[in-house]
């Protein structure tokens, strides 16, 4: 099984009270998350959550969220890396990893590997 390694995705900024969709399979080319990265370059503290969305569900529901996240502001911006210690799997064609912000834009970026 070859792999493509890096990036799986440029900086995507989520705009207050939106989710957004990062990755999604397709043709059943497994993708693994090794780390997703939030920041926050406001002053005041912003929320955002991670969504693991199986193929037919819903980018809000609370069933699929993994991840929720505090990045608190201040006189410096919060920045968050999540990277647990084994990859998030996404295996079959149309799941897909959704992130959201609630009450300011958030900057994500997810590091990962993809079949290739």
């Amino acid at each position: 099984m070859a792999l493509e390694r890096g990036k799986l995705s440029n900086v995507v900024v989520v705009s207050a009270a939106t989710t957004v969709g990062i990755v999604t399979v397709a043709s059943s080319k497994k993708v693994y998350v090794k780390s997703i990265i939030a920041h926050a370059g406001t002053a005041t503290t912003a929320y955002a959550q991670v969504y693991f969305v199986p193929n037919g569900g819903t980018s809000n529901d609370p069933a699929n969220r993994i991840f929720d996240i505090q990045l608190d502001g201040g006189a410096t911006s919060g920045t968050v890396l999540i990277e647990p210690s084994y990859p998030l799997v996404l295996e079959t064609t149309g799941d897909a990893l959704f992130v959201g912000a609630k009450t300011a834009a958030v900057n994500f970026m997810i590091t990962g590997d993809k079949e290739a």
